[in-house]
């Protein structure tokens, strides 16, 4: 399967924001697990799809991607540098003007710089010791990773791999701080972090709310009219759930405890479920006729009251 996420969901590298999300609700529709359990070769295609269109849903990663910075899974592609590069870095201890992090600690790094010198017109004692500086990267996971938390390898531009811990109900954007793993220290300094923001591929069929998940969930007339069980997807699985007689569309059920889980908390939000009445594709003569003959003694105005 090609890594490119143009290849991957079918369109060409011009294609418009709304043709990558067209592309990538199809193969979402056609191949997700729920749908088909079972089908390997669906998942892999389903997985690729939401990196894919994940990378490119983004204006600035898109981007990046185009411009050869990062690459298919998002990381930022090694780039050579030289010794102008290396000087003018912003991790150079003796860059002309350099910063270290946050302007508080710019008192700290120059106070040890002084005391490395051993202050004006005096001997200098040590090296310059100094913490190195901290390195960031993006990790894509999936939407059920996100909610009950998972453990994933992260592969750094220089090969090696880390193993980052993702903590339940972690959202998009958030970043994980993983110490000690970023750029080697000057000196006997200690090494700087590594910064993992986290990015959270969509699902087909669940829309995290908060702490809430939300689902819409198509029911027949005859479920709409006499009420009865139907079954409906959650995080956890499938349950059985109680359409009440003489439902409308827009109704919403809540399944409790169905949700993620708080922050700081063993509770989780609930399930909501959006109930819309899915009409037949194709209306026989049968359902025309007893709809006819109903109309004719229980006409109603469901729109009665609003302006005209």
């Amino acid at each position: 399967m090609s890594d490119d996420p143009y290849s991957v969901l079918g369109v060409s590298k011009d294609a418009s924001d709304a043709e990558i999300k067209k592309a990538y609700r199809r193969i979402a529709k056609d191949c997700h697990p729920d749908l088909k359990p079972g089908d390997s070769e669906a998942e892999a295609k389903f997985k690729a799809a939401a990196a894919a269109y994940d990378l490119l849903k983004d204006p600035e990663t898109r981007a990046r991607y185009d411009n050869g910075e990062i690459d298919a899974s998002g990381q930022e592609r090694p780039q050579q540098q030289y010794y102008r590069d290396y000087a003018e870095a912003a991790g150079n201890p003796y860059r002309s003007g350099a910063h270290y992090g946050d302007p508080d600690d710019m008192s700290d790094i120059f106070a040890e710089f002084m005391r490395g010198q051993g202050g004006y017109g005096q001997q200098r004692t040590h090296e310059f010791h100094a913490p190195g500086h901290n390195r960031s990267y993006t990790l894509q996971i999936s939407f059920l990773d996100a909610v009950f938390g998972a453990s994933q390898k992260l592969t750094l531009p220089d090969g090696d791999r880390i193993e980052v811990k993702i903590p339940a109900g972690i959202t998009s954007g958030q970043t994980i701080r993983l110490r000690g793993k970023g750029a080697p220290g000057f000196g006997e300094g200690p090494p700087g972090d590594a910064l993992v923001t986290i990015s959270v591929t969509e699902h087909p069929v669940f829309d995290r709310q908060g702490d809430d998940i939300h689902i819409t969930l198509p029911i027949t007339i005859d479920e709409a009219v006499l009420g009865g069980k139907v079954q409906a997807p959650t995080i956890d699985g499938g349950v059985n759930v109680t359409v009440p007689a003489g439902t409308s569309s827009g109704k919403t059920l809540r399944l409790r405890g169905k949700g993620v889980k708080k922050r700081g908390s063993s509770d989780r939000g609930d399930q909501l479920i959006e109930l819309t009445v899915a009409m037949p594709e194709k209306i026989d003569d049968a359902l025309k006729q007893f709809m006819e003959t109903w109309r004719e003694s229980h006409r109603y105005d469901p729109r009665k009251g609003m302006p005209s």
